[in-house]
């Protein structure tokens, strides 16, 4: 099944309009023709099906036929990642999280940061992408990049974890984790968290815990946490 996004759409929605990208993309490439039914998504759990009614490289239309509302996952997962240096790990951290399942991404910004540059627009493209790829329903939220310490002084969630390097006393993720509830993981920069910045998250509610027995780079680490979560709620 293809699937496509269109985040206007709503229940109330009887017709669709591609835009001139989706419609080439449509007619030209995959060589749907008139009659074709598409999947369609709005991004918040709905999907749609449509038949086409004009299916012209320059402009695509359909009718809709159907909508359903999708279930949710029985868990919400927020991530908190520091961007990383080279910019293509952290979309490559996007993309994937998005394909294993996630609710939220924030982007914080640490002591040990070397990037600070947040491509917002290429960054939802990139969640839109793999959305579709996945053929899920419910796209990613892509929240405003903020400093560290604000992030743990408004976030509140069921379980809050902070996953770190430094050689304290720490438990394993894949052990601490219940299923069926709100998470939030922390995840740092190259050169890890600053202690001070442990310490307050700790002071906040912070479990620290550890990923694996190696040390994994900032969008191995993101992703093994996407993943321990799914595997304990799957």
């Amino acid at each position: 099944m293809q699937l496509f996004y269109n985040h206007s759409l709503s229940e109330i929605s009887d017709t669709i309009t591609f835009s001139r990208e989706e419609s080439k993309h449509i007619a030209k490439v995959l060589r749907k023709t008139e009659g074709t039914v598409l999947a369609i998504t709005n991004g918040k759990g709905k999907l749609f099906k449509a038949r086409l009614t004009t299916a012209n490289p320059s402009k695509c239309a359909a009718v809709i036929e159907s909508v359903e509302q999708q279930s949710k996952k029985p868990y919400t997962l927020h991530l908190a990642v520091a961007p990383t240096k080279m910019n293509d790990r952290y979309e490559w951290f996007l993309e994937k999280a998005t394909e294993i399942g996630i609710d939220q991404i924030t982007p914080i910004l640490c002591d040990h940061s070397e990037r600070k540059v947040i491509k917002k627009e290429r960054y939802d493209r990139i969640l839109q992408g793999a959305m579709k790829q996945s053929l899920q329903c419910y796209l990613p939220k892509l929240n405003t990049a903020i400093s560290f310490s604000d992030f743990i002084k408004k976030n509140k969630d069921e379980q809050c974890f902070i996953a770190h390097c430094e050689e304290t006393t720490k438990k394993t993720l894949k052990n601490e984790l219940q299923p069926g509830t709100g998470i939030t993981i922390l995840i740092g920069p190259e050169g890890d968290f600053s202690t001070k910045e442990i310490d307050l998250a700790i002071q906040y509610g912070y479990a620290p815990v550890s990923l694996a027995e190696t040390r994994l780079r900032t969008e191995t680490a993101a992703i093994v946490a996407a993943h321990s979560v799914a595997f304990v709620n799957f």
